[in-house]
């Protein structure tokens, strides 16, 4: 499972001199090799920093260090979920790439089925040639179009995709690395095109434990963020209440939570899995706790 899978959460972070642009840059890069679970991308023309985390709290605090120990001056964005996406529906493409320019010319064949790959597994290739329809030699240049094709906007930043090589034909002279990798880009393009695209939220697992006579009203609370009410157990004199719920709609929880039950009640939450995102509701019945995630 790729390492992307711990990085729930991003907030923009805008630099507000170029003193403390040139500060993020090297602060940011720091904070990832202490804390692998986190990760960052710079925009160098805007300065424009998205720090990545595996929740909100986890955001708070290197923000915090930023500001605090490196003294950053700094505007932050509100916390967006990152959601993945994978292809809707399994295409199977037959893609040849032809070409003479006079001399020695361009040949490679190559027939790709791309499926939906399970929700944080990330991009998964996997040759499946049998005899030598396909020179091994040419398998990395098939995987470097495959991915070049992942990198060029057509799907999320973070795509949950399978790509299998099922046949091929080459040329003894004609094919190269370079025009595997040429057909492949070209082949994912058009299956993805075909195959659609579904967004994938990640659902957390989430235990509550909270004091009997307000069971009630965290129920009630988790069903309005669309969570799913797993199981109740007592234990001693409190509820313990598990459930599924959207990470899009646990953000502030805490808090909510300490209202509700006059500061008694305590919860933890993990990822669990990714499901398909629903529907926007033109008229939602609550108010969605945080903006999609561009991109």
């Amino acid at each position: 499972m790729d390492k992307t899978r711990n990085n729930l959460v991003q907030i923009s972070i805008h630099p507000k001199s170029r003193k403390d642009r040139e500060s993020l840059e090297l602060t940011i890069k720091s904070l990832a090799d202490v804390d692998p679970s986190s990760s960052a991308s710079i925009d160098l023309e805007t300065g424009e920093v998205i720090l990545r985390g595996a929740s909100d709290v986890d955001l708070d605090i290197k923000v915090d260090i930023l500001k605090r120990t490196y003294e950053i001056d700094a505007d932050v964005g509100v916390p967006e979920v990152i959601y993945r996406e994978t292809i809707a529906r399994t295409s199977e493409i037959d893609y040849t790439h032809k070409k003479h320019t006079g001399g020695t010319g361009e040949f490679a064949r190559v027939k790709v089925v791309a499926m939906p790959n399970e929700g944080g597994k990330g991009f998964e290739f996997e040759p499946r040639i049998v005899g030598s329809a396909v020179l091994k030699e040419y398998i990395p240049g098939i995987e470097k179009g495959l991915r070049s094709a992942l990198d060029s906007g057509l799907v999320a930043d973070i795509p949950d995709i399978k790509v299998l090589l099922v046949d091929g034909a080459f040329h003894d002279i004609d094919s190269s690395a370079l025009a595997f990798e040429i057909a492949s880009r070209a082949a994912l393009r058009e299956a993805l095109r075909m195959g659609g695209s579904v967004k994938l939220e990640p659902i957390m697992k989430v235990e509550i434990v909270t004091p009997s006579d307000c069971a009630g009203l965290v129920v009630g609370d988790l069903k309005s963020h669309r969570g799913k009410i797993q199981g109740q157990d007592g234990r001693d004199d409190a509820v313990v209440i598990n459930a599924m719920v959207p990470l899009a709609n646990m953000f502030s929880y805490a808090s909510e939570l300490q209202s509700l039950s006059q500061g008694r009640a305590n919860h933890t939450m993990q990822l669990d899995h990714y499901e398909q995102f629903p529907p926007q509701n033109p008229d939602p019945p609550f108010r969605p706790a945080i903006r999609l995630a561009s991109g």
